[in-house]
C-alpha cells in the first residue's frame, strides 16, 4: 500500500504544503523508520557515476563489488562500514614534480556508498590491476521461533469472583 504524507510548513506567514509518498506510514510496519531514512539518504545521494562499478553474484551467498580505480594506489583508497553503509573513498595525492601536457586519466577524489542489508558482511577487499574488489557474504541467520509468555494483568490482592448462576436462581 502506497500512502502519501502531507506536511504543512509556514514560511514568512505563507503556507506551503508538500506531499511525500511513503510506504511505511501504515501502523502494520513497526520499526521501519530507520529503513525509510536509509531510502531517503539514497534518494538524495544521487551520484555522478564516478568511478564506474560492477556488482556480481559469487556463488549462492557471495557478492562482489568491483570499482574501476585506475591510477589509485592502496594508500589513496579507504573502505569502511558504518551503520550498514559501505563507503569507498579515493583521494589521489598529487605529484608536484609532474607537468602534464594532457591529462585524460581521471584522478579526482570520489566517494561511493552502498547500503548493505542486514546479514551482509564485508570479508575482504583487494586491489588488482586498477580494479578494487570488495567481497561480501550473506550470513544466514539462525531461524529461531520464540514463544512469548502472556502475563496476567490481575492486581495482587484482587481476586476474581465467579458467580454460580444455577445456585442464585434456585435460592440455594
Amino acid at each position: 500500500m502506497l500512502l502519501m504524507r502531507v506536511c504543512g510548513n509556514s514560511l514568512n506567514g505563507g503556507d506551503k504544503m508538500t506531499t511525500r509518498l511513503t510506504l511505511f506510514d501504515s501502523p502494520l510496519f513497526l520499526g521501519f523508520d530507520q529503513f525509510e531514512k536509509t531510502v531517503d539518504r539514497l534518494r538524495k545521494s544521487g551520484g555522478d557515476g564516478y568511478p564506474p562499478y560492477n556488482i556480481e553474484q559469487i556463488g549462492e551467498n557471495g557478492l562482489r563489488i568491483t570499482l574501476a580505480v585506475a591510477g589509485f594506489g592502496l594508500e589513496d583508497l579507504d573502505v569502511e562500514i558504518e551503520h550498514n553503509q559501505l563507503t569507498i573513498r579515493g583521494q589521489k595525492t598529487e605529484d608536484e614534480s609532474k607537468v602534464y601536457l594532457y591529462r585524460g586519466i581521471a584522478a579526482r577524489r570520489f566517494q561511493r556508498s552502498f547500503v548493505l542489508a542486514d546479514g551482509i558482511e564485508v570479508y575482504d577487499a583487494d586491489l588488482d590491476n586498477g580494479l578494487l574488489h570488495i567481497n561480501l557474504e550473506r550470513v544466514q541467520p539462525e531461524s529461531a521461533a520464540q514463544k512469548i509468555k502472556i502475563k496476567s494483568a490481575e492486581k495482587p490482592g484482587r481476586k476474581v469472583k465467579a458467580i454460580d448462576i444455577d445456585a442464585t436462581e434456585t435460592g440455594e
